[in-house]
């Protein structure tokens, strides 16, 4: 190679990839803040699993983790489900980029609905009537169990892909290689800034709730 072209190359190398090339369609886009979420809901999930460990005396960041989970977890639900409305609606791009393993293609559905379950059953235990409690509280224990053995199987299935996606749009290298990193970056701090707000509204129902429990008045 001679000295013109190396010089030639090495000037390409450091220019940011092409426009047509950034904007390529939103698969890869998608995937980044799938994995991007996916990786901020594995470590408050892993601190609200603490919380579970003595959750009468640590019911309050229990609740309040809880609330914050649940925008990032609708975001997450939200960035899945339209991967698989592309998918299943013929998208090329979608079809070129293949669906997930089968087993978990299966488990998806299966992790969702488990999910809705426990964090609603968990939501209506602690603002709901008083009546539901007893009800409400063996629901949320027993699907907390499925949920959980189906999370770890979810998790794992997942884990090399999270690992690979989630820092794409945080690293300057891998960042403009795709269009909209900012607006996504940008939906994973709104959905923690709504959970915030949440946890902070629905934290002060905790004391009476422990006292009625205690007392067993409303």
């Amino acid at each position: 190679m001679s000295t013109s072209e190396h010089d030639l190359r090495q000037r390409d190398g450091d220019r940011p990839p092409p426009r047509h090339a950034a904007r390529r369609d939103g698969v890869e886009g998608n995937a980044r803040l799938t994995g991007s979420t996916a990786a901020l809901l594995f470590v408050l999930l892993a601190a609200e699993g603490v919380t579970v460990l003595r959750v009468r005396s640590l019911l309050t960041p229990h609740v309040f983790i809880g609330m914050l989970l649940v925008p990032p977890i609708l975001l997450k639900i939200g960035s899945t489900m339209w991967r698989f409305a592309r998918y299943y609606s013929g998208d090329p791009g979608y079809r070129r980029n293949g669906p997930p393993p089968m087993g978990l293609r299966l488990l998806g559905p299966v992790v969702i609905i488990l999910t809705v379950v426990v964090f609603a059953t968990g939501i209506v235990l602690m603002l709901g009537p008083t009546s539901w409690r007893t009800q409400l509280l063996f629901f949320h224990k027993a699907s907390f169990i499925v949920w959980l053995a189906a999370m770890a199987v979810h998790v794992l299935g997942h884990l090399a892909e999270t690992a690979t996606l989630a820092p794409r749009d945080w690293v300057g290298r891998t960042r403009r290689e795709v269009a909209g990193a900012g607006l996504r970056q940008w939906a994973l701090a709104a959905s923690l800034a709504l959970g915030l707000v949440l946890a902070f509204m629905v934290v002060p129902s905790v004391g009476p709730w422990l006292r009625a429990v205690t007392t067993g008045h409303p």
